[in-house]
């Protein structure tokens, strides 16, 4: 699959950009952007569930908004570039008593601490478009998730054309201060190759999100 250069982000992000962005929006995250990521949130919450093994990995794991719907015997580690939105995360776990978190960590995605092979599956939600370099997140994914593990991104993609398109061009140029990218291709994450043959899925309302499965198959 190809795919043109324009279809790219206009505008980087750095790791401090999405530091400040996401302090001003972790007491208010919840009630803005909660209802609206519940689908993409729930689906991809299934999706773990339903896959084998128990070691999960969630990046971007917020104020832990898909913490309480996560399999009581997945045992989950979530890691967040942002301290704030972890205070709300730990607080949602001493308060719904979730025994199955593991840990909650500031964690750079794209350069995290963790051994090679260290999980079962990772998922990211909604973090793609916000990180500086997704190619960089999604290696860094392969080489902490398992041979034959998964990996899965849900995350709002650039529309292929029509209205949606011409709005999210348009917020672009708002990219630092939203702390993402609403012009977010989605080979601008996976390379040709992951492209070909990760499964793809469309997520309510009306199909804004969308869920991609993708097997770790490492080379020998």
């Amino acid at each position: 699959m190809t795919t043109s250069s324009h279809q790219h982000p206009r505008s980087a992000l750095d790791a401090e950009s999405v530091r400040q962005a996401y302090r001003r929006w972790a007491r208010i995250y919840d009630t803005v952007f909660g209802g609206i990521s519940a689908f993409g949130r729930r689906r991809a919450v299934e999706a773990v569930n339903n896959l084998p093994g128990k070691n999960v990995l969630e990046v971007g794991v917020g104020t832990g908004l898909a913490l309480p719907a996560y399999r009581a015997d997945k045992r989950i580690t979530g890691i967040d570039l942002s301290e704030d939105m972890l205070e709300r995360a730990r607080e949602r776990v001493v308060r719904e008593e979730l025994c199955n978190v593991d840990a909650l960590e500031v964690m750079d995605a794209e350069s995290t601490r963790f051994p090679d092979n260290s999980f079962d599956t990772a998922v990211a939600m909604f973090v793609a478009s916000v990180v500086p370099n997704p190619a960089r997140l999604l290696a860094e994914l392969k080489r902490v998730v398992k041979p034959g593990g998964h990996i899965l991104f849900v995350n709002h993609f650039l529309a292929p054309g029509g209205a949606r398109l011409m709005v999210e061009r348009a917020m672009a140029r708002a990219s630092r201060s939203l702390g993402w990218h609403p012009d977010f291709a989605m080979e601008s994450l996976l390379p040709p190759r992951d492209l070909e043959r990760c499964t793809i899925q469309p997520v309510p309302p009306a199909g804004l999100f969308t869920l991609v499965t993708l097997s770790n198959d490492k080379p020998a």
